[in-house]
């Protein structure tokens, strides 16, 4: 079902290489305004085609490329490959050291319809018209979004575990994580990887914005070209391709933080939660994580110096009116969005996912912080998912509330652009994959 294709990338040359964490940089949609003034500073960081800024920044980017490809700053790959991208990081609490262990390659572009990619959140269209016309304009996938196969034989690391061996480069980045790159030229290798996950669906992790981009502009491309084959660079999109079976395939938890609610209290609030959950204060807002942690509905509740546990009353889970199977109506975020943000605090559901008043936090203390200095009415701490639950609402054609899931790590971009420009994209050994 899903066709996978070897790519020649776009890499730094050799001369740049030993400079790769200057060269390295956050997906668009994670880098903090403090994190990108100080890539801008770096002459050739990749944040200037992924997150271009500047007067027409993303003809700017245009121009930047194709600067950087006469100058030789970036190199086109000779031979098609499918490049190993191993991360090697730790947990908080933890010392073991974890890998996930991917590669990167491209996937043909497919309609949510044909359910061979299934996504499991929702896009806001501005973001997806952004990277649309970085696309169009600079004929390049910046940055691979995240893709997951499942494979309970785990063949495909196998070949991966042999590659990383002999690394291309690696870097410590912004996120404390050890990323190694590596690459697989072996045409055996590579079309046994692709009739691996021919017959697999995948399920989109992160990346909704940027496929999605990919999506239209091959709708618009295919429509617009009497001579379409399906064979064209604009039929694929770059992806980093992770195993759901994996040990070390890591999901964290997206807080949620209120402002802005008109005659808001923390009595009224309490008040109104009492009606459909068990409340318990916390002595110390330190241990909610802990607290909720394998509790079923259960969430912490940050407002002005206090912290609780609030708990949904079972027979209430009937009671939710929103049109999904009871499998999703069971989903602790469901029951989140549904009785806290739509019954207590006003948000009804179809306004949720482009409300001023909730936004998205990941982190626990910047929560409390928050809330301590009335910077935010209240927040609401949620626990992490697991890749069943990502993979039953997937399944199910149904999607989770926005920023539901943070994989982590995430991918970082620079290692390699992949080109959908036909005198870049296809090769004389193309047929060696046919």
């Amino acid at each position: 079902m899903a066709e996978i294709k070897p790519l020649r990338a776009w890499r730094y040359n050799n001369e740049h290489i030993k400079d790769v964490d200057k060269l390295v940089s956050p997906l668009f949609d994670v880098v903090s305004e403090s994190q990108r003034e100080t890539l801008y500073e770096q002459e050739f960081c990749s944040i200037h085609l992924s997150v271009p800024r500047g007067d027409d920044s993303i003809r700017g980017a245009a121009k930047r490329l194709i600067q950087w490809k006469n100058e030789g700053i970036i190199k086109q790959d000779e031979l098609p490959s499918i490049y190993v991208y191993y991360q090697y990081f730790t947990l908080p609490g933890s010392d073991k050291e974890r890998i996930r262990k991917g590669f990167i390659a491209n996937l043909r572009v497919y309609d949510w319809d044909e359910k061979i990619l299934l996504r499991h959140e929702n896009t806001m269209p501005f973001s997806v018209n952004d990277r649309m016309e970085i696309l169009d304009k600079t004929q390049l996938n910046v940055s691979p979004t995240h893709g997951l196969y499942t494979d309970t034989t785990h063949e495909i690391e196998k070949y991966l575990d042999e590659a990383i061996l002999n690394p291309l480069y690696e870097t410590e980045d912004y996120q404390g994580v050890r990323d190694v790159f590596s690459v697989i030229h072996d045409v055996k290798i590579i079309r046994r990887i692709m009739d691996i996950i021919e017959d697999k669906q995948i399920i989109l992790a992160d990346g909704h914005h940027r496929y999605e981009g990919s999506l239209l502009y091959q709708k618009e491309r295919a429509k617009n070209n009497p001579n379409h084959t399906g064979k064209e660079g604009y039929n694929y999109h770059l992806m980093y391709f992770t195993n759901t079976e994996s040990d070390d395939l890591r999901i964290l938890p997206t807080h949620r933080m209120i402002n802005g609610i008109e005659d808001f209290s923390k009595e009224d609030l309490l008040n109104k939660l009492d009606q459909y959950f068990f409340i318990k204060p916390i002595e110390e807002a330190a241990e909610v994580n802990e607290v909720i942690l394998g509790k079923l509905w259960a969430f912490g509740l940050l407002i002005e110096d206090k912290a609780y546990k609030i708990r949904l009353k079972p027979e209430m889970i009937n009671n939710i009116s929103w049109d999904f199977p009871q499998a999703i109506k069971e989903l602790d975020l469901t029951v989140m969005h549904y009785f806290v943000f739509e019954k207590c605090l006003g948000i009804p559901g179809k306004d949720q996912r482009g409300s001023k008043n909730l936004t998205f936090e990941r982190n626990f203390t910047k929560c409390l912080k928050s809330v301590i200095t009335n910077e935010a009415q209240c927040a609401i701490i949620t626990k992490d998912i697991s890749i069943n639950t990502v993979k039953e609402v997937c399944y199910s054609g149904y999607t989770l509330p926005q920023k539901s899931t943070y994989f982590y790590p995430k991918v970082i971009c620079g290692f390699l652009f992949g080109s959908i420009k036909e005198d870049e994209f296809n090769s004389f050994f193309d047929e060696a994959f046919q």
